[in-house]
C-alpha cells in the first residue's frame, strides 16, 4: 500500500513540476519587439558556444581515430 502511494504522489509532484515549470516570461512594457526580430524575420546569430562545441567534437573524434590507428597498427 505504502509504494503505491509513493507512486501516486511522485506522478502528482512530477505532473506539478511541470505546470510550473511551463511558465512565459511576460512580454516587455511598451510591445516592443522581440530581441532578434520578428518570429519569422531576422535570427539569433548562433556564434561561441557553438563554435567550441564544433572544435570540441573535431578534437575528441580526432583523438579517437589515431587511438583506434594507434592500438591496430600495435597488433600487427
Amino acid at each position: 500500500m505504502a509504494n503505491r502511494s509513493l507512486k501516486f504522489l511522485m506522478v502528482v509532484a512530477a505532473l506539478f513540476i511541470a505546470v510550473t515549470a511551463s511558465a512565459q516570461v511576460p512580454d516587455p512594457p511598451g510591445g516592443g519587439a522581440p530581441p532578434c526580430g520578428e518570429p519569422f524575420g531576422t535570427v539569433c546569430p548562433i556564434d561561441g558556444g557553438v563554435s567550441f562545441l564544433i572544435a570540441a567534437g573535431v578534437a575528441l573524434g580526432g583523438k579517437k581515430a589515431y587511438e583506434l590507428r594507434k592500438k591496430s597498427l600495435k597488433n600487427k
